[in-house]
């Protein structure tokens, strides 16, 4: 049974471009999802974040099981109301974090238990649980609960994560399907696992659709392995997954990791990296990165990027948020935030024209060009 309707308008190559369309709104695609932790996207107020062109934003099931609670959000209204957001949001399943931030981790076939990073209470997360703290949340996409293990892992560890990972999605459906109104009116996403081995990769595939889910997210990839070994695995792992449903690329990532996953057929991406390089004073533009607390800004009139159209390159030359980045001012951190969430809402609305225009690999060889010709300003 599907909940959402996605209709791809146009291909070129192996991108598409088109709409994943939800209760609270259309999802246009390619889409990058600013993310959301803990209920805010940092720096950022949710209003801001629409009008840089989002259309969907992601928050983290194991951070908001933690704190404030997803009880306590349930009874505040769901995630919506509590953060001011009316349109979609997907929700990670925790299971990532569980692996990466949790102290004593303790993983078996009912789930994994943690200790809680912020005060070492004791918890379970298991498929039901995760999927019942996105519903309470709110969640309109909802993510399976899967394991992660690292690409360097030997292939039978590989193997037996991903294999786990496949019950623990059929787990993960047959719970979601069980919440009632809420599981009739929103999505659930299957992740596929395998490291970079294309059997295994194959093999969680088939798995996920014969349990058939609402779109199908690629896993286990970004932490580590290198652009050239993603792109590789990219090379046929969503082409493993049905072409009439979305598919989700985990964590990524750079833009030209989005630009070169797009290429190969991606549909959703989510990523820290522009919210997380704002706060730290990292802008991106069309000639690469360049970081702001270097002096030779310090008297630089010019917007960060002259081709960007965001009110923060409308309005504010290079040397003030030089000023306010080196002054540590909040305002600072919000500004250069913001232009990097329009930076790559701006990408992603090119990346969809050019599908559209059936010029995309001359759009992704320019952009790489010009990119790549500024990568080295953010050491210097």
């Amino acid at each position: 049974m599907t909940r959402v309707a996605f209709d791809i308008h146009a291909t070129d190559g192996r991108a598409r471009t088109g709409v994943l369309a939800m209760e609270r709104g259309d999802i246009r695609t390619p889409a990058f999802m600013p993310v959301g932790t803990a209920a805010t996207v940092k720096a950022m107020k949710p209003a801001d974040v629409r009008a840089t062109g989002a259309d969907v934003i992601l928050g983290n099931t194991y951070h908001l099981m933690l704190r404030p609670g997803a009880e306590r959000v349930a009874r505040l209204g769901g995630l919506h109301d509590f953060m001011g957001w009316d349109r979609p949001i997907l929700t990670d399943s925790g299971g990532y974090q569980v692996m990466s931030l949790s102290a004593l981790t303790k993983r078996s076939e009912e789930g994994v238990a943690f200790a809680s990073h912020l005060d070492g209470t004791k918890h379970l997360l298991t498929p039901e649980r995760s999927i019942e703290i996105q519903r309470l949340l709110g969640s309109n996409i909802v993510m399976a609960f899967d394991e992660l293990v690292p690409t360097t892992s030997p292939r039978e560890v590989q193997a037996a994560a991903m294999e786990r990972s496949m019950r623990w999605a059929r787990r993960s459906r047959d719970a979601f399907d069980a919440g009632g109104d809420h599981a009739s009116r929103n999505a659930v996403f299957g992740i596929q696992q395998g490291a970079l081995d294309e059997g295994l990769r194959r093999w969680s595939a088939d798995a996920l659709i014969d349990i058939g889910f609402d779109g199908y997210a690629i896993g286990g990839l970004a932490v580590g392995e290198g652009q050239e070994a993603m792109f590789a695995c990219l090379d046929y792992a969503p082409r493993q997954l049905p072409a009439d449903r979305p598919r989700y690329l985990m964590g990524v990532g750079k833009p030209d990791d989005i630009v070169g996953a797009v290429e190969r057929g991606v549909d959703m991406f989510d990523c820290v990296l522009p919210t997380r390089s704002g706060r730290t004073g990292q802008a991106f533009t069309r000639t690469g990165p360049i970081n702001i607390r270097n002096a030779r800004f310090a008297e630089d009139t010019g917007p960060l990027d002259p081709e960007c159209a965001c009110s923060v390159c409308a309005t504010w030359s290079r040397a003030y948020l030089h000023h306010l980045v080196r002054s540590a001012e909040m305002l600072g951190a919000m500004l250069m935030t913001e232009h990097n969430i329009a930076f790559y809402q701006a990408l992603m609305a090119d990346l969809r024209a050019a599908i559209a225009a059936g010029r995309l690999t001359t759009f992704a060889n320019d952009f790489r060009a010009l990119y790549a010709a500024g990568k080295g300003e953010q050491k210097r």
